[in-house]
């Protein structure tokens, strides 16, 4: 061919460039960068007031921090969430079972207690029982002012609420469990024990963990709301302490750097346990 008719041939058009070759180029986000910034200098300007107010008086707040009388408090606080913890789950596992059972009675039973105690408020509920010997003055030939005390209220009030909840936890995992896991357990011969500890509870767990780990985490800030009654928990302890020194400020900060502390340990430990349970289940977090 020649040159004067390549030169009459006109060019190609350009072809469109493939998909895979074209540049990618991030979207511009100058609003959530903004919104990040903006919380950044607010989050700074508070910690900077938090630490520089005098008012707070840290030098008192490391004073008192790891006195007895604030350990002894704490010490009651950790025992009564774990006690209080352990009963509800024990009694709301009960209750749960009531309730999913086919007897008519048991369901109703346990239904009408979860409806109750989760109606009344936990401190209405605490001054009831701190109050009964106004009702029944002597319980099994005994005074009930000397069967009460102050640490069994605690006990008995929040355990009582605490297993309304822990019955709906566990009722909630079971029922999560996909029927069809039972009926091949079932078809295997498993017994009964066997397919409850092998199947069902194995995959109940991973929804029962997450919200069994918060109720812990506010059974545990829930305890403070015993000191109405002189149980001499962690912040009862502090309490005392600023109606005689008249520090009230510092002494509350060490009620909640202590709070503050136990249950970020206490979440640390819950994401672990999660984890444990979601073996299998998903892309490893």
């Amino acid at each position: 061919m020649s040159s004067d008719t390549l030169a009459k041939t006109p060019a190609a058009p350009d072809l469109p460039r493939p998909a895979d070759t074209l540049p990618i180029v991030p979207r511009r986000r100058l609003g959530q960068w903004t919104a990040a910034v903006a919380v950044l200098v607010l989050l700074a300007l508070a910690v900077n007031s938090v630490l520089r107010n005098e008012a707070f008086q840290w030098d008192v707040v490391a004073d008192y921090f790891t006195t007895d009388a604030v350990l002894r408090g704490l010490w009651l606080t950790l025992w009564l969430t774990a006690v209080v913890m352990g009963l509800g789950f024990a009694l709301g596992t009960l209750l749960a079972a009531a309730r999913l059972s086919t007897n008519p009675v048991l369901r109703s039973v346990g239904w009408g207690y979860v409806w109750l105690f989760r109606s009344i408020p936990i401190l209405v509920q605490l001054l009831l029982w701190f109050n009964i010997g106004a009702l029944y003055p002597q319980l099994f030939g005994v005074r009930t002012v000397d069967l009460f005390t102050p640490i069994a209220v605690a006990i008995i009030g929040l355990t009582l609420h605490e297993a309304a909840y822990a019955a709906e936890v566990v009722r909630g995992g079971i029922l999560s469990v996909d029927r069809g896991q039972i009926e091949a357990a079932q078809a295997l011969g498993l017994s009964r024990w066997r397919r409850w500890w092998r199947i069902v509870l194995p995959q109940a767990m991973r929804a029962i963990v997450p919200p069994a780990g918060n109720m812990l985490i506010g059974t545990l800030k829930g305890t403070s709301i015993v000191s109405v009654i002189a149980v001499q928990d962690l912040l009862f302890s502090v309490q005392l302490v600023y109606h005689r020194t008249y520090q009230v400020i510092p002494l509350l900060m060490v009620a909640t750097v202590w709070y503050t502390l136990v249950t970020s340990v206490l979440s640390v430990g819950q994401y672990y346990v999660e984890r444990h349970y979601a073996r299998g289940t998903g892309p490893a977090r």
